[in-house]
């Protein structure tokens, strides 16, 4: 009777994805943008891997010696000079790389952190968070780059360091009449020159908005598919029974874990890369005049 009323209760496949893809928030949300709903474990996971981030480059610096390296220097000072080569090659204001490169590195270590909770078993910190608080039901999700409000956080970060060099680099005047004169350019016919200020800033907010769509859509659609795939694997070893079809399952289950977790690991980094590279190109664009 015991193991029919598990049984009964034992959530089916489209449950346990259900539940494993909604949000610890402070309340319910009611639509797809719902700006007065917070995901509580996204903004904890996010923070507290900042906080970390931040606390390993500070560690590295403060222990770096000028004799031979340790591992640990050995290879944040090869993420230093890969993201500095990057970063001179597109942002060519010396004054403005002081700040961008480091940035560009904190991005590039902060968004791998992030992506690497990916690696975690799926059930690993829910299981632990439900035990601690007693409630079975609990949600909580630990990547939290798979939770688009964080991707369009950061990509929205972005979008307003592009629009503050924008005005830093050609002022007001300069990235106003930027605004109204690229890509096509202006007229000397009064009315010509008025359509032409309408399309082309037209043309230009549109670029902002697909720039930084894109640039957190990315990440978001990345991330949310690899956890999906760990997901589906996990339903695998769920399977397990004593039989020849539920060894077969588990074995699987194994296999494809494994197989999935090391091509994982490549784009983790991928993507932490290409949202670092794509953070200095925009930035670097904002300093170019049309």
């Amino acid at each position: 009777m015991a193991a029919e009323g598990t049984a009964e209760h034992a959530p089916t496949a489209g449950e346990y994805i259900v539940h494993h893809l909604h949000h610890a928030q402070t309340g319910h949300q009611t639509g797809v943008v719902d700006f007065s709903v917070v995901n509580l474990d996204s903004v904890f996971f996010a923070i507290t891997l900042g906080i970390l981030t931040c606390g390993l480059l500070w560690m590295a610096a403060r222990k770096a010696t000028s004799g031979v390296p340790g591992r640990f220097q050995a290879a944040i000072e090869l993420l230093v000079e890969m993201v500095d080569s990057q970063a001179k090659d597109i942002v060519h204001n010396a004054q403005s790389r002081k700040f961008v490169a480091p940035l560009a590195l904190t991005v590039f270590i902060w968004v791998f952190m992030l992506n690497a909770m990916d690696l975690l078993p799926v059930d690993l910190l829910p299981w632990m968070w439900q035990s601690a608080t007693g409630n079975h039901e609990a949600y909580l999700r630990v990547v939290p780059t798979a939770d688009l409000s964080i991707t369009m956080a950061l990509s929205g970060t972005v979008l307003l360091l592009c629009l503050y060099y924008n005005l830093k680099i050609k002022g007001i005047g300069g990235f106003a009449h930027e605004l109204v004169t690229a890509p096509f350019g202006t007229s000397k016919n009064p009315l010509f020159a008025v359509l032409l200020g309408i399309v082309n800033l037209a043309m230009q907010l549109v670029e902002f908005v697909a720039k930084t769509i894109s640039h957190g859509m990315r990440l978001f659609g990345n991330m949310y598919a690899g956890e999906l795939i760990f997901l589906l694997i996990a339903l695998l070893g769920g399977a397990f029974t004593l039989s020849a079809s539920g060894l077969v399952l588990s074995l699987l289950h194994i296999v494809a874990g494994t197989v999935w977790a090391i091509f994982h690991i490549l784009i983790i980094t991928l993507q932490a890369f290409v949202f670092m590279m794509l953070t200095l190109v925009y930035i670097g664009q904002a300093h170019d005049s049309h």
